[in-house]
């Protein structure tokens, strides 16, 4: 499953291709939402947020689209007119006067005012967004250790998107890595200069992924701005310490890390 990078990258797509231009033509499958498409029309869109993976695609009038693509779910930016050849179902269609952007096969799809969209049950579960530019690595600290999760181990905590969203496995497994910690610790155990270089990992591993993943700079030696250490790596040899990363399964995922150096 996509995790907040790879939303948010999605999300920066979408606002490209009919960010700020008239739509010309709005449809929605979901029988409880045509009333809203006629009064859309002429309206443009604003911004395309994204909370954790969960993303809000706010318009001019007020309204908001919130849509959440679960496992099916994908969106699609095509020419204005254009209908693409696929066994998906078109769930929504926004269209300017060029380009168009299409999300097929997501069946959690809503239209919502601003108050409608701050009680929403999903969206007030979330934790701060990771991808969020105004969320510190001293915020971050300061969740760590509040109550709620300071005894929570972090092979459970850092999937948790009432914790922080946008996070996932793959990030979970590189900022384990990254800070040279086993999952089975938890924050209460740390140290503070321990603290300090996770609560930091937690926004600048996803936010790396997300700017640069598949990125390729011929200045550094591995090439990929971000690439994984660990993940998808059993058997091989840990680059930090040498030691053999090993998988296993943590929190019904599979999970990677490096015994010689993860303490």
């Amino acid at each position: 499953m996509p995790e907040g990078p790879e939303i948010r990258r999605a999300a920066d797509m979408l606002e490209a291709a009919v960010q700020g231009k008239p739509l010309t033509d709005v449809w929605f499958a979901p029988p409880q939402l045509t009333d809203f498409a006629p009064g859309l029309v002429g309206q443009r869109i604003e911004q395309i947020e994204t909370r954790g993976k969960a993303l809000l695609t706010h318009f001019s009038g007020g309204l908001t689209l919130y849509s959440h693509n679960q496992l099916y779910g994908v969106w699609r930016v095509v020419n204005a007119g254009e209908t693409p050849q696929t066994n998906r179902v078109l769930r929504v269609k926004l269209q300017t006067t060029d380009k168009a952007i299409l999300l097929y096969s997501a069946s959690d799809i809503a239209i919502l005012t601003a108050e409608q969209l701050a009680q929403h049950p999903f969206l007030q579960r979330l934790g701060p967004d990771v991808l969020n530019m105004t969320l510190t690595a001293a915020q971050v600290k300061e969740r760590l250790l509040s109550p709620r999760f300071r005894r929570r181990r972090f092979s459970g905590l850092l999937l948790d998107q009432a914790f922080l969203a946008g996070l996932g496995n793959y990030l979970r497994v590189e900022i384990l890595w990254h800070c040279a910690l086993a999952p089975q610790h938890s924050a209460a155990e740390l140290d503070d200069a321990q603290l300090d270089v996770l609560a930091q990992a937690l926004l600048d591993i996803p936010r790396l992924s997300w700017q640069t993943r598949g990125t390729v700079d011929e200045n550094k030696h591995h090439g990929a701005l971000f690439r994984f250490r660990v993940f998808h790596r059993a058997g091989e040899m840990c680059e930090r310490c040498g030691g053999i990363i090993e998988k296993t399964t943590l929190s019904s995922r599979p999970f990677y890390w490096c015994p010689g150096c993860q303490r």
